[in-house]
């Protein structure tokens, strides 16, 4: 990952540790998460984000499931249908990761832990844990959304089988305006036909 920033550089040397802490413990998660920092930088830089911004972008991206650490095993690693009382565990692993974050006191972390804290809010207040809603959801938090959405789709999970490009396009795209920032939507469209994180699975 590359930075450019001094703060960011700073950060991401002080918290590459917690990358590999989450690798040994669920390593498709770990995968995950390399793919939604791919795209999400990939939006960043069409969105045209500031080298402080885009640092920031990449660190939350890349840190964004840190929190499934505080998540137990049989709930983080069941290859079975989640029950309700299993997913309200699984959607603690926002606020888990922004505290996780947080707790570094690193110049930055404040502001990653944030983006972190809000990457499954919805852009029309529906979401977790906050109930943000539009704009008030950092743009940073609203890029990371679109890319997790779409490479959680590509990957089969306990409750879905992997689906095509096509397919994972056409549900972005129903949620758009209600999950996603159709405005980052747009642009989430243009760069995902030409990267190599676009979705390979075919019928």
């Amino acid at each position: 990952m590359k930075l450019e920033d001094p703060i960011s550089i700073e950060l991401y040397s002080h918290t590459k540790a917690l990358s590999v802490a989450l690798g040994y413990r669920d390593h498709l998660t770990r995968l995950h998460s390399e793919r939604v920092l791919g795209l999400s930088e990939e939006s960043g830089v069409c969105v045209g984000l500031s080298n402080n911004d885009l640092g920031i972008l990449k660190i939350a991206a890349s840190l964004h499931d840190i929190g499934k650490i505080g998540i137990p095993d049989h709930i983080l690693l069941n290859t079975s249908k989640l029950d309700k009382d299993e997913w309200d565990k699984i959607k603690q692993h926002s606020e888990f990761g922004e505290r996780i974050l947080a707790a570094t006191e690193i110049e930055g972390s404040k502001q990653a832990s944030l983006v972190i804290r809000h990457h499954h809010e919805h852009y029309n207040g529906m979401g977790y844990p906050d109930r943000q809603s539009g704009e008030n959801i950092s743009i940073c938090s609203r890029i990371i959304s679109i890319a997790d959405s779409y490479d959680a789709m590509a990957e089969t999970r306990s409750y879905h089988h992997s689906r095509t490009h096509s397919e994972i396009m056409a549900i972005l795209h129903k949620e758009t305006g209600e999950k996603h920032d159709p405005e980052l939507m747009s642009i989430f469209c243009k760069i995902i036909e030409s990267s190599k994180f676009k979705a390979t699975k075919i019928h």
